[in-house]
């Protein structure tokens, strides 16, 4: 359980980063934001200017084109900081689905085999021990097993080995616990 807990933990955190990596990356999209509407303020007010000069009479009309022509330049200056700032999110977005997306999958391609093998061998020493004579197999798989997994259990008068082939129902019944213990089973 404590690694199912921790693969979950890993998979929060990996969003976590990813966002944060999203919003370091956005940070680059303000210049584009003070391009954007510097660029429209600069349009705005020339065109202002350029139809208060289309006012003056006689010269008017020759005075306004070249403000109208610098108001639309301005607009170009918008333009380029909003197209800017749409190429700074969709890098941010791209780059935060991938790290979520690798890490994602990296942490389950770590995780999700073990727990799966662990599953399969759970349910197949569960299904074990509920059969008729499955304690006995049980204890006989603890005999044959890692030595480390007796050491820990009281030593019966003649021995683990000695206990299970007169059929001693208490040695069987332990032996039969400890096999479901390391399996990560509680008895």
């Amino acid at each position: 359980m404590l690694v199912d807990l921790t693969a979950v933990a890993l998979i929060a955190t990996t969003v976590w980063v990813a966002f944060f990596v999203r919003d370091t990356i956005m940070l680059l999209a303000e210049p584009g934001q003070k391009v954007e509407s510097s660029g429209h303020g600069l349009a705005e007010d020339l065109g202002n200017a350029g139809d208060a000069a289309s006012n003056v009479p006689f010269v008017g009309d020759v005075l306004k084109k070249p403000l109208q022509s610098a108001a639309d330049a301005s607009a170009g200056f918008a333009d380029a900081g909003a197209s800017f700032q749409e190429t700074v999110t969709q890098v941010a977005n791209v780059t935060t689905t991938a790290l979520i997306v690798v890490l994602v999958l990296l942490i389950l391609v770590l995780w999700l085999p073990p727990r799966l093998l662990w599953i399969r061998r759970s349910l197949i020493v569960r299904r074990l021990a509920d059969a008729p004579g499955g304690a006995d197999l049980l204890a006989l798989r603890t005999l044959a097993g890692p030595p480390a997994d007796l050491v820990k259990l009281p030593t019966p008068p003649g021995g683990f080995a000695d206990a299970w082939r007169r059929g001693d129902q208490e040695v069987i019944a332990i032996l039969s616990a400890a096999a479901l213990a390391h399996t990560g089973l509680l008895p």
